[in-house]
């Protein structure tokens, strides 16, 4: 096969999973408010129950957004999708979503629970005057690793937003969530 049929192939592979992703179904959309709070409600029992530490940080944040299930995806390029519910105190006061398109050297498939923890007034404020929040502008967002989660307090907890990834599953080259935009969804409850 010449240079030119392997990456005529590529082109053609690459076209045909982002237009794929655009036209199959999407990530199951949850059918109502109780569905998605269902799911919320497993998915933090489940990053509590892995990161102690992020059981500790709840006691002090002002809401936690939670997305049980994100899906990511792509060959070159790629996306990602999820639904979730932000919570005050245990309840659920608003539902959102996450998505995110890229370009580059990716490949495979993943899905994964992403929570964030919002710490300040301002930084929740920000999130529910927004019409979009595009991750990485706006309050400050620090990932929490496996080596911070074990270290981090609530007295050393000093910053605007605290993010978790949590209950990965499949295989993707990187996995970034700067530059996700953060959506408001209209939902009936």
């Amino acid at each position: 096969m010449c240079k030119f049929q392997h990456w005529g192939m590529s082109l053609i592979l690459a076209g045909t999973l982002a237009f794929g992703m655009t036209t199959a179904p999407q990530p199951a959309r949850a059918a109502s408010a109780a569905a998605i709070d269902n799911e919320v409600s497993a998915a933090l029992a489940n990053l509590y129950r892995e990161v102690p530490a992020a059981k500790h940080l709840s006691r002090k944040a002002k809401a936690i957004l939670v997305f049980p299930a994100v899906v990511k995806g792509g060959l070159i390029v790629g996306g990602q999708y999820g639904e979730g519910a932000l919570r005050k105190r245990g309840r659920s006061v608003g539902y959102y979503s996450i998505a995110a398109a890229s370009y580059g050297l990716q490949a495979g498939a993943q899905r994964f629970g992403y929570a964030l923890f919002f710490m300040t007034d301002s930084a929740l404020e920000y999130l529910e005057k927004t019409d979009g929040w595009e991750v990485g502008a706006g309050p400050s967002v620090v990932m929490i690793d496996e080596g911070m989660a074990k270290t981090i307090t609530t007295t050393t907890a000093q910053q605007d937003v605290y993010a978790f990834v949590f209950g990965q599953q499949g295989l993707m080259a990187g996995l970034g969530v700067q530059g996700s935009k953060i959506t408001r969804l209209e939902m009936d409850r």
